[in-house]
């Protein structure tokens, strides 16, 4: 279905979103607890968009509670960084407009996804942390610490052995893989996609995710996709713009995502990622053992929550 198509009837929104990739559900407080905060923003958002809401104000929203959950890594909850901060990243793409915005290591706010949304309309679409900092001064946002004491004991325990991550491991997902994203369809056939995460953990000072990238963040009107796990092998294979560009040369969104996570399978690569195309079309991929995604298709909801470990591709 073409984007002209769509803008002369009422469209089912479609909607997908993610808390994040790894190993182990065991960190999250298991299945369960998993699946509940993340059904309760498909039913908040997916709300929304039956009212009429458009895809980019569905996308922010879900990225808000998302970011607001502390079972995740962004926002409230994020990971700190080697020196014991914590540093956030994020962005969002409006498919009808073609526009990336986005924010790198910023700190002390409560929703980084609130700054990409700003820097929409601005000349500027991407800031640093330091003009991402006064930005957040400018709009006057209120100071807010996201620290967790789930996120200081698993410093504190990396710490006392010198940064192993043995402990850990135990308390929290794998180095590199939390991320939150959202990717909605609306009403009106339009998409877009939002991606936030608190980074690496224990990174270098300075390190750039690719949740801030349109390697791991990407829509178009054909496609919207977003990206979680390591984000090194993210920008490795640009994944979010490769596959949103293999849909918009004619490939389907399940063929896109086929090829790319069987292509990043032989490079052992380690991720996960969702997506929506203009049809409905609703995919989610992963190479790593677990992506922790969640849908509305018009219908029903659904996850992948107890998909079989390794490669994996679902299209609904």
């Amino acid at each position: 279905m073409s984007s002209l198509y769509n803008t002369f009837m009422v469209v089912q929104p479609k909607l997908i979103i993610h808390g994040g990739a790894g190993s182990s559900l065991q960190g999250k407080g298991g299945l369960e607890a998993v699946r509940k905060s993340l059904y309760q923003v498909i039913d908040q958002v997916y709300a929304l968009l039956l009212q009429g809401a458009n895809a980019k104000e569905a996308v922010v929203r879900g990225c808000q509670l998302l970011e607001n959950d502390p079972r995740f890594n962004a926002g409230t909850g994020s990971v700190l960084q080697s020196d014991g901060q914590i540093r956030m990243s994020a962005s969002l793409m409006d498919g009808t407009l073609k526009r990336f915005s986005g924010v790198i290591n910023v700190s002390r706010v409560k929703n980084p996804i609130d700054l990409a949304v700003f820097l929409q309309n601005a000349s500027d679409h991407v800031l640093s942390d330091y003009g991402a900092a006064e930005l957040a001064r400018e709009l006057q946002l209120p100071l807010y610490n996201p620290l967790t004491d789930q996120r200081l004991k698993e410093w504190l325990e990396d710490r006392k052995d010198n940064f192993q991550r043995s402990m850990a491991n135990v308390i929290s997902e794998s180095a590199g893989t939390g991320t939150i994203g959202v990717v909605a369809l609306d009403q009106n056939g339009q998409l877009a996609a939002g991606t936030s995460t608190g980074g690496k953990g224990f990174e270098r000072i300075g390190r750039v995710s690719d949740s801030a990238t349109p390697a791991g963040n990407y829509a178009t009107d054909q496609a919207g996709v977003s990206c979680t796990g390591i984000g090194e092998d993210i920008l490795d294979e640009c994944l979010a713009a490769k596959i949103v560009t293999r849909v918009t040369d004619g490939q389907t969104l399940k063929a896109a995502f086929d090829k790319s996570f069987g292509e990043a399978q032989q490079r052992q690569r380690d991720f996960g990622a969702i997506g929506i195309d203009a049809t409905g079309a609703i995919t989610w991929g992963k190479t790593c053992d677990v992506i922790l995604a969640a849908f509305h298709n018009g219908e029903n909801k659904g996850d992948s929550l107890e998909a079989t470990q390794g490669l994996s591709v679902f299209s609904c």
